[in-house]
């Protein structure tokens, strides 16, 4: 259930509109589509981020009624919450500060790294990237931060930690180092390299550790 919200939340940002029940329930990317009036929290967010690492506000509602809100901006993280099914989840957003293509230049959606802990699931800091286009089926991608290099298993556009065991370690590492590099590879061949900075992304974990307490 949580796997088809996400999708639909982080489509909803990269769409810059609504992600309606319908996107919820196939948990597939949708078309972009023009932006609708922003929600109460989009207007925080752009306040409080720098112009070069300004986040895309979320959607206005998503499946579920949830309605998610910023709760602070620390660096390129944003910090969220918002109440699916009357069920409260906070989660870390922020795009890459440099995304590349092998071959150059080809088209695709933005990337978005994300971190959601859910508490009536006993769920915290379960990491995941919505990469931006389909990945090659079947095909694996890697997560490299603080010198080690973690494997991702892949979902249409979107990659979780393979080993959940390492998923702690994984969440450590990302608060003490500077940058989270994501490859992976496209369902036509295209390599992609995204490089998130990590600055502010402890303050924001330690945010929604705080607003997601039962």
């Amino acid at each position: 259930m949580w796997r088809v919200l996400i999708l639909a939340l982080m489509t909803g940002v990269a769409a810059g509109g609504i992600a309606d029940s319908a996107r919820a329930q196939t948990a597939q990317p949708a078309p972009k589509a023009a932006p609708k009036a922003a929600a109460p929290a989009a207007p925080a967010a752009k306040s409080a981020a720098k112009p070069e690492s300004k986040p895309a506000a979320p959607p206005a509602a998503v499946a579920g009624g949830a309605e998610p809100t910023l709760i602070g901006q620390f660096g390129t993280w944003g910090a969220y919450s918002a109440t699916p099914n009357g069920k409260k989840v906070c989660f870390a957003l922020a795009k890459p500060s440099s995304s590349k293509t092998n071959p150059p230049n080809r088209p695709r959606d933005p990337a978005y790294a994300f971190v959601s802990t859910r508490p009536a699931e006993k769920v915290n800091n379960e990491v995941s990237v919505m990469i931006g286009y389909a990945l090659k089926p079947g095909s694996e991608s890697s997560v490299e931060v603080g010198g080690a290099a973690f494997a991702m298993y892949t979902q249409g556009d979107g990659l979780w930690i393979k080993n959940a065991a390492e998923e702690e370690r994984m969440v450590e590492a990302m608060r003490k180092s500077a940058e989270l590099v994501v490859k992976g590879v496209s369902a036509k061949g295209t390599e992609t390299t995204d490089t998130f900075s990590l600055k502010g992304l402890a303050q924001a974990l330690d945010k929604i550790a705080q607003d997601c307490r039962r």
